[in-house]
């Protein structure tokens, strides 16, 4: 298998590229695009929408009870209608722009002073605008499931802006926009821990302070929560593929291990199902594909498929192990936190260890060693899913002020799906 893209230190050389995509002096060495590479970058953005927007939207929906199903979709809508102009506005530029190792510039707001590629770059920082607003819309859809049932989606349309530049843009620029994670040796190739385990720990954050549902509820269509279920699948080719940045071998390397993942992790939660359960299931099937997705997003093009298949094996039994316990500690349906925030941890966690040329991946830089790999990232991980929590209760606690986020206990029981003529109410009061 070919070296990642960026196979510098520590496998983490986007701030390097990206300094190519920042302006430029006029004597910079003029190049052109490829509009291969270009399109494949706008394809990969469009798979992750599809995730994002369908994909969650049906997950939400399915998992949910019958009288909120309406209400759990229709939140996707305004977090991508008010998180994408709030990342046009300021989320990009904080993250990418030069800034130092806390936090970006203010060199890009409003997606001022975009460039042409340079130093090998083959697609327009346009293409990655846009293939990096579809992994931060994806997130905070993700979030966004964590008040099922309870939570208002005017307020998740609110809260979305503020989630994304207290919590996801710090987070994503100390990993991949050269912050001090990535200068500690933190790894993520494809955002298993700037999306997943972010989204994941947010989710749990926010779960805890909308509190449980009032009444028993259980899922009313299972098979719209399954195609959710495969439209992220299907997307999660997209979010690892599209950090290749262009249509190479690494690209097709990390989908088939994205893939590989997937299956392994749907494979393994069956049998353990079975063991434990006397039967395996479908949604069971569907929560360990998910796992293992969010589990090989860090590795994806670093591991090879012999590894990426037990990444996702071992992500998606660690996952079915607790989720009995952190099903009655939580009150989420989707189990974002679970298969999100512990798989994407576990992925992180096995990172180190499966890109051993030994065990087929790519190997270390000179002067990098297991041990300081693992607790690099440890580090990395801890500091992530603190902040993640912490972020999301500031946002939420503040918005929260003006708003408050969960329905009134008379809607509750009568259901958040207050529908006229098929139209969703939302309720701003």
């Amino acid at each position: 298998m070919q070296q990642p893209v960026f196979p510098m230190r520590p496998f983490l050389a986007l701030p390097f590229a990206m300094a190519s995509l920042m302006p430029q002096a006029a004597f910079a060495q003029e190049v052109t695009t490829d509009s291969g590479d270009t399109a494949w970058m706008m394809l990969c953005a469009m798979l992750v929408l599809l995730a994002a927007l369908p994909g969650v939207a049906l997950r939400m929906a399915g998992v949910s009870s019958v009288r909120s199903a309406l209400s759990a979709a229709a939140g996707n809508i305004g977090i991508a209608a008010s998180l994408s102009l709030a990342w046009a506005m300021a989320g990009y530029s904080l993250i990418y722009a030069p800034g130092d190792a806390w936090l970006g510039g203010i060199g890009n707001l409003m997606l001022a002073n975009l460039t042409v590629p340079g130093d090998g770059m083959t697609v327009p920082e346009s293409a990655f605008v846009l293939f990096q607003m579809s992994l931060a819309l994806f997130a905070a859809c993700l979030v966004g499931g964590a008040v099922i049932g309870r939570g208002r989606a005017g307020w998740l349309a609110l809260f979305a802006p503020l989630w994304l530049l207290l919590v996801y843009v710090p987070v994503a620029h100390w990993t991949w926009g050269g912050g001090w994670l990535a200068n500690i040796g933190v790894m993520d190739f494809a955002g298993g821990i700037v999306v997943h385990v972010c989204a994941g720990f947010s989710a749990l954050s926010l779960g805890l302070i909308a509190g449980r549902r009032a009444g028993k509820t259980s899922a009313h269509a299972p098979l719209l929560g399954m195609a959710g279920g495969a439209l992220i699948w299907l997307g999660s080719a997209g979010s690892v593929g599209g950090w290749a940045l262009g249509a190479t071998d690494d690209a097709a390397t990390a989908i088939l291990n994205g893939h590989f993942a997937a299956c392994a992790g749907a494979l393994g939660w069956m049998v353990l199902d079975r063991l434990l359960g006397g039967r395996a299931t479908a949604t069971g099937a569907v929560s360990g594909a998910l796992a293992g997705i969010a589990a090989i997003a860090a590795s994806a093009a670093l591991v090879g498929a012999g590894g990426a298949m037990l990444i996702g094996l071992i992500a998606a039994l660690v996952c079915r192990g607790i989720s009995g316990p952190i099903g009655r500690a939580t009150d989420d349906p989707a189990r974002i936190f679970l298969l999100h925030g512990i798989g994407g941890m576990v992925g992180g966690l096995l990172l180190p260890v499966f890109v051993l040329p030994l065990l087929g991946g790519v190997g270390f830089e000179g002067g990098i060693g297991l041990g300081s790999a693992l607790l690099s990232q440890v580090s990395g991980l801890v500091v992530v899913a603190l902040w993640s929590m912490a972020g999301t209760a500031i946002a939420a606690f503040l918005l929260s002020v003006a708003l408050p986020l969960r329905i009134s206990a008379e809607e509750e029981e009568s259901g958040p799906d207050a529908a006229q003529h098929g139209e969703q109410a939302w309720d701003f009061r």
